[in-house]
């Protein structure tokens, strides 16, 4: 968890999760999420799947943004940040605690979906989900805290990895909400009326991005990662709709593009699974090229 972000994380599963993943351990029957082809990939990998575990956390999220000072281009929403990355961390953790009641070494094809309740305004739910695996030879895969691994690599990426001698330790991720005013998204560089570079609201998300990746990489640095692999970025844009008041009580332009008049609101999320190198006695898997015929 990046420095600034540091929450303790709740041991609170539901009493009926906790029903069902001793029922699964009693009758050693599994669920799991893997496809056909990755299952037998993780089963040939060395580990065995345990079960479906999951994890969710309903947030609300209110919106109030910062007034920008004059001059100022573009800024962090720092609690929005936090706020974010906390109610998916609550999501992973739960997850995780399933994993380990499971007595798993990890979670492979982890999947971190959000979706909006219509309940509420600003309701969001951030449920994360994979399954559960343990080494069939007993051999420990746990990270550096002790904990099962998470990763959201495909079955056949997670047996690529192992075969090629490396190991998950975790899903790393990071993240920056950034307040983008009015000034900047109206801002020019020049004159030409063939188009021209907004650099102001290019170095906002620039900065944006640089903030998320940076968190990204204190995470993976934290379990002593050698690097991360399958590394993802996705943008989200928030603005208020046409004639509604925005967060400075201000009612957005008639022509319904609310961002010239309250300005916008940009998530940047980086995601992906952190992994270290460790001696498999096997040699590396040959690269054979495929050539689809039918495309």
């Amino acid at each position: 968890m990046p420095q600034g972000y540091a929450q303790p994380m709740p041991s609170d599963l539901p009493k009926h999760a906790r029903e069902r993943l001793m029922q699964m351990r009693q009758k050693k029957l599994f669920t799991s999420d893997l496809s056909i082809n990755e299952f037998l990939l993780v089963k040939q990998a060395g580990f065995e799947p345990l079960g479906l575990v999951m994890g969710s956390s309903v947030y609300q999220m209110m919106v109030q943004v910062p007034q920008v000072p004059y001059g100022q281009w573009g800024a962090e929403v720092g609690w929005m940040s936090h706020a974010l990355y906390h109610s998916r961390e609550l999501a992973m953790n739960r997850m995780e605690e399933e994993a380990t009641e499971l007595g798993a070494d990890g979670i492979v094809g982890v999947r971190l979906e959000v979706n909006v309740h219509a309940f509420g305004q600003g309701i969001l739910e951030f449920m994360a989900v994979g399954t559960a695996v343990r080494h069939a030879d007993g051999v420990s895969f746990r990270n550096a805290h002790g904990k099962p691994f998470q990763s959201d690599l495909s079955g056949q990426e997670f047996w690529t990895l192992i075969s090629a001698g490396y190991r998950p330790v975790g899903f790393v991720m990071g993240n920056c909400v950034a307040y983008v005013p009015p000034n900047t998204l109206l801002a020019t560089t020049g004159s030409s009326g063939d188009g021209q570079e907004l650099s102001e609201y290019t170095h906002v998300l620039y900065d944006a991005r640089e903030l998320a990746i940076g968190r990204l990489q204190y995470e993976a640095e934290s379990l002593h990662a050698e690097g991360i692999v399958g590394v993802t970025v996705t943008e989200k844009e928030h603005s208020w709709g046409a004639g509604q008041p925005g967060p400075t009580g201000q009612r957005t332009r008639r022509d319904g593009n609310a961002a010239y008049t309250t300005g916008e609101l940009i998530e940047l999320f980086v995601v992906g699974t952190a992994v270290i190198r460790y001696d498999t006695g096997k040699a590396l898997p040959p690269i054979h090229l495929a050539v689809p015929l039918n495309k």
